[in-house]
C-alpha cells in the first residue's frame, strides 16, 4: 500500500510558510478581482489598471508581516507623489496630442532618474513608482487625444491604491502576521536550538572515544547551521517590528537589540564548537578528575536551565523567575576546581572548550536591556517625529556616487526599454518597460542569471495565463480564480534553487498581468507580443548594467579579498593587553561587513558567464573564505579574554601584578600580534597584484632590484615567508614561551585563579589556532595564484618580495 513519505520539521515548516504566503497573497488578489469586476460602478471607473493593482499586490506582499505592509504603505504614498504628479504636469504641459516616442522616453528616463535618488524611498516604493511612470506615460501615448492629462494618472494612483488596501486587509484577516510575533517565535526556537546544541558538545567533550564525540559534533553542526537561519530571520523582522507599533501599538518589543542578545549567545557556541573540533584526542585528559567532569556536568545543566530562561523572557517578559542562587552558586564553586594551567598546546582546546563555556554562562545570565517607561515615553515622542523624518529622509538627495549609479542604471535602462520597445510595436511598448520598472533593484545583482530566470518565469506565467484564459473563455468575470493555484505553485518556486525570488515574483508577475489585463486583445496574440516585449526590456537592462559595471564578480571576489586580508590585518594590530574597546568592535564590524561582501561576489562569480575569461577558483575562494570568518571568531573571543585578564589586572588586591610580569605577557602578546601581521600583510600584497608577467612587466619599466635574503630580515613584513619549517618552529616556541609566562602568573595568583587561568589559556588557544588559520589562507592564495598563472612555479616568498620592492 503507497503511504506519503513522512515530512521532516523544516519541509513541515517550509509548507506552512508557502502556503500562509500564498493564502494571503491569492486573498489580497480576490480583493481586487471583487473590486474590480463587482465593485460599485463609480469604484470600477476608477480602476482601469487592474492589472496594474495585482502587480502592486505582488510587489507588497511576497512574505511580508504588518510592519512591511504598513512600510510599504508609505513607501507607495511617497511613490505616488513621485510617479504620478510630475506625470500629471508633464501631460498638461506638454499635452497628450503632442507626445512623440523620443519625448516619451526621454520623460520616463528623467521619471526614473528622479525615482531611483532618493535615499530611503524603499526598493517597494520605487519599483511602483517606475510601474506608474511606465503606464501613465506609455498608455498617454497609445490613446492620444482621448487622454486626459489629469485623470488618466488618477486612475492608476486609484488602481496603485487598491492594490495597497487588498495588501492590508489580507495581512490583518483573518489574523495579522505579526513580526513582533515572529521573532518572539524564532528567539524561542533559536533559545531550545541552543540548549540542545550545549547538550551535544558536553556529550561530545565528556566523550569516551573520538567516534562518539564526533557523532555528536556531527549533530551540534546541523542544529547550528538552523540556528544561524533563526538569527537571520530576527535581523529580517527587527525593522518591520517599528512599524507595527505606529498603528497597533499592541505589542511593544520586549527588549532592544535582539539579535545583538542572540549573536551574545551565538559565540561561545561556536567556540565550543571550534574547541572540540581541533581536540587532539578523547577522553580529555583534564577530566580524568571526576570532580571537575561532575562540575562540566553541572554547568551544562544550569547552562539549560538559564537558556530555557532566554526562552520565557522572549514569551513573557513580565515572568519574574529566574534560576536559583543554590544552583548558581555550586555552579560557581565548581569552576573555582581549575587551578591547574596547561604546560603544552596539545591541552589548549580543552581549556578554550570550559573558557567559552564560563563565557557562555555570562552572556545567558546577562539580564536584556528592557524597555523602562522613560525610554518608552521617548520613543513615543520619537514615533510622533517618525513619518517626519520620513519624509525628509526621503526628499533628500545625498548625491554620492554609491546612489548616483544605481539611479543612472534604472534611467537608462528603462528608457532605452520603453525606447526599442515602443519603435517595435507602439501598441504593446509600455510592457518592455514594465517588466524593468516592477523588478527593480538598486543592489549589485548577477545580471545574466537574474535576467534568464526572470525570461522563464515570465513565460511559465504567461503560458499558464493563456491555458486559464483559454479555460474559462466564456466567463471572463472569472479569470482571476485560476490564479489562487499558481499563486501557491509560484511561492514554492521562489524558495526553490532553480528559479529562486527572480523567476517566482516573474511568473507570478506575468500570470497575473494576462488573467488580471482588461481590453488588451485575445489572449494568444496578447501573450505573444507581451513575451517579445519583455525579452526586449530585460535585453537592454542587462546591456546597461554591462555598460555601467563591467567589472567582473570575479574581479570584485578579488578585490574584496585583499580588502578582507588588509581588515583583519587592522584587527590584529588592534590586540593589547588593554584593549581601546570601541576601536576593536569597528574594527571587527569592518572585517565581518568585507567577509559579507565577499561572499555574495563568490556567489555571484559562480553563476556568470566565464566567455573567454577565466572562472574563479571557487574551492579555493570557499577555504579562504572559512578561514577567515573562523579567523573573526577566533580574534572575539581572544578580545573576550584580554577583557576579563584586564579586568583582573586592574584590582587592587591582584598579588600577581608587577612590571615585570605584565611586560613579560605583554611581549608575548605583542610577539604573535607581529608575527601573524606581518603574515597577513604580505598575503594581502601577493593577492593585490594582477598577474605576474604584470608585476615582473612592472619591475621591468621601473628597473628596479629585489633581495630574497633582504625579506629575510625580521624587520621586514615577508620574515615569515622564508621557510615554513622555520616558521613552525618559531610559532611553537612563541606558545611555548607564552604558556610557561602565564603559568608563573597563576601560580602567584591567591583570589581568582580559575578565571586567569580560563582567560589566558583560552587566549592562548585563539593565538595558536590564529596561527594555524593563517597557514591555511597562505596555502588557499597559493592555489589561487597557481590557477591565475597555470604555466608558472609559484613561491609566494619571492613574489612577495617582488611586490614589496614596488610598494617602497
Amino acid at each position: 500500500m503507497f503511504q506519503f513519505p513522512r515530512l521532516s520539521d523544516r519541509a513541515k515548516t517550509m509548507w506552512r510558510s508557502c502556503l500562509a504566503s500564498a493564502f494571503r497573497t491569492a486573498f489580497a488578489c480576490s480583493i481586487v478581482g471583487c473590486a474590480s469586476l463587482f465593485g460599485p460602478a463609480p469604484l470600477r471607473r476608477q480602476i482601469e489598471f487592474p492589472a496594474f493593482s495585482y502587480a502592486t499586490v505582488i510587489i507588497i506582499i511576497n512574505g511580508a508581516t504588518m510592519g512591511d505592509t504598513v512600510r510599504a504603505c508609505w513607501q507607495a504614498a511617497c511613490a505616488t507623489v513621485l510617479g504620478v504628479c510630475p506625470a500629471i504636469l508633464s501631460l498638461w504641459v506638454i499635452g497628450p496630442t503632442k507626445l512623440s516616442i523620443g519625448n516619451i522616453a526621454a520623460a520616463v528616463a528623467l521619471s526614473a532618474f528622479v525615482v531611483g535618488l532618493p535615499e530611503s524611498n524603499g526598493v517597494v516604493g520605487k519599483r511602483i513608482a517606475l510601474g506608474q511612470i511606465v503606464i501613465v506615460y506609455l498608455l498617454a501615448l497609445v490613446k492620444g487625444g482621448e487622454t486626459d492629462a489629469v485623470m488618466h494618472p488618477v486612475h492608476v494612483a486609484v488602481s496603485t491604491a487598491v492594490g495597497v488596501l487588498a495588501c492590508v486587509l489580507a495581512l490583518l484577516l483573518p489574523y495579522p502576521r505579526l513580526a513582533s510575533y515572529e521573532v518572539k517565535q524564532k528567539c524561542e526556537l533559536f533559545a531550545e536550538n541552543a540548549s540542545e546544541r550545549v547538550k551535544l558538545f558536553v556529550k561530545a567533550f565528556c566523550a569516551d572515544d573520538h567516534s562518539s564525540a564526533l557523532s555528536s559534533l556531527a549533530q551540534a553542526k546541523r542544529l547550528a547551521a538552523a540556528g544561524a537561519k533563526f538569527i537571520q530571520s530576527v535581523k529580517r523582522r527587527e525593522g518591520s517590528m517599528q512599524w507595527e507599533r505606529l498603528p497597533l501599538k499592541l505589542f511593544k518589543p520586549y527588549y532592544k537589540n535582539q539579535v545583538e542578545r542572540l549573536q551574545c549567545i551565538e559565540t561561545p557556541l561556536r567556540g565550543m564548537e571550534i574547541a572540540i573540533t581541533s581536540s587532539p584526542s578523547f577522553p580529555v585528559t583534564i577530566l580524568l578528575d571526576g570532580e571537575l567532569k561532575q562540575g562540566v556536568i553541572q554547568l551544562e545543566e544550569h547552562l539549560s536551565l538559564t537558556l530555557k530562561q532566554l526562552e520565557l523572557s522572549c514569551s513573557s517578559p513580565s515572568d519574574s523567575s529566574t534560576v536559583p542562587e543554590s544552583i548558581t552558586e555550586n555552579v560557581v564553586k565548581s569552576l573555582q576546581n581549575i587551578q591547574s594551567f596547561p604546560t603544552t598546546h596539545k591541552d589548549l582546546p580543552y581549556f578554550f572548550f570550559l573558557f567559552c563555556m564560563k563565557l557562555l554562562h555570562i552572556e545567558s545570565a546577562a539580564k536584556p536591556m528592557s524597555v523602562s517607561k522613560k525610554e518608552g515615553v521617548n520613543d513615543s515622542g520619537k514615533q510622533k517625529w517618525f513619518f517626519q523624518e520620513g519624509v525628509s529622509s526621503s526628499w533628500g538627495m545625498k548625491v554620492d556616487l554609491g546612489r548616483l549609479m544605481p539611479a543612472l542604471k534604472c534611467s537608462l535602462s528603462l528608457g532605452m526599454a520603453v525606447l526599442f520597445g515602443m519603435l517595435y510595436s507602439k501598441k504593446n511598448g509600455f510592457w518592455a518597460g514594465l517588466p524593468v520598472a516592477i523588478t527593480f533593484s538598486s543592489a549589485r545583482e548577477a545580471t545574466f542569471k537574474v535576467a534568464n530566470l526572470k525570461i522563464q518565469g515570465t513565460v511559465l506565467g504567461t503560458v499558464y495565463g493563456v491555458m486559464g484564459c483559454f479555460v474559462l473563455e466564456k466567463f471572463v468575470k472569472l479569470w482571476f480564480i485560476p490564479l489562487f493555484p499558481w499563486l501557491i505553485f509560484t511561492s514554492f518556486l521562489q524558495r526553490s534553487r532553480i528559479y529562486g525570488q527572480a523567476g517566482g515574483i516573474s511568473a507570478a508577475i506575468a500570470a497575473v498581468l494576462i488573467l488580471g489585463r482588461r481590453n488588451f486583445g485575445p489572449p494568444t496574440e496578447f501573450a505573444i507580443a507581451r513575451i517579445v516585449e519583455t525579452f526586449i526590456g530585460l535585453f537592454f537592462s542587462v546591456l546597461v548594467d554591462i555598460a555601467l559595471q563591467p567589472t567582473r564578480a570575479a574581479t570584485l571576489a578579488k578585490t574584496q579579498l585583499s580588502k578582507s586580508l588588509e581588515a583583519l590585518h587592522d584587527c590584529i594590530c588592534s590586540i593589547s593587553l588593554v584593549p581601546i574597546k570601541s576601536s576593536l568592535e569597528e574594527k571587527r564590524n569592518l572585517l565581518k561587513s568585507h567577509l559579507n561582501e565577499l561572499g555574495k561576489f563568490m556567489g555571484e562569480a559562480e553563476v556568470e558567464p566565464n566567455f573567454l575569461f577565466l572562472p574563479l577558483h571557487s574551492a579555493a575562494y570557499s577555504r579562504l573564505l572559512a578561514s577567515l570568518l573562523k579567523m573573526a571568531d577566533l580574534l572575539v573571543h581572544a578580545a573576550h579574554a584580554l577583557r576579563f585578564i584586564e579586568q583582573e589586572t586592574s584590582k587592587s588586591d591582584a598579588s600577581w601584578k608587577d612590571a615585570v610580569t605584565v611586560s613579560k605577557l605583554d611581549g608575548d602578546i605583542k610577539l604573535f600580534k607581529d608575527m601573524l601581521a606581518s603574515l597577513i600583510k604580505s598575503f594581502d600584497e601577493v593577492v593585490s597584484i594582477k598577474s605576474l608577467a604584470a608585476l615582473e612587466k612592472e619591475l621591468e619599466e621601473k628597473s628596479m632590484s629585489y633581495d630574497l635574503e633582504l625579506g629575510k630580515s625580521p624587520r621586514t613584513n615577508l620574515s615569515w615567508l622564508a621557510g615554513s619549517g622555520n616558521r613552525e618552529d618559531e610559532v611553537e616556541k612563541m606558545i611555548s614561551g607564552y604558556l610557561q609566562n602565564s603559568k608563573e602568573i597563576v601560580d602567584r595568583v591567591e583570589v581568582g585563579g580559575s578565571v586567569m587561568v580560563l582567560s589566558l589559556s583560552g587566549l592562548g588557544f585563539c593565538m595558536s589556532s590564529l596561527m594555524r588559520e593563517a597557514r591555511e589562507i597562505e596555502q588557499g592564495i597559493k592555489d589561487v595564484v597557481q590557477w591565475e598563472n597555470a604555466c608558472s612555479q609559484i613561491n609566494l616568498y619571492e613574489i612577495s618580495c617582488k611586490a614589496h620592492a614596488l610598494c617602497k
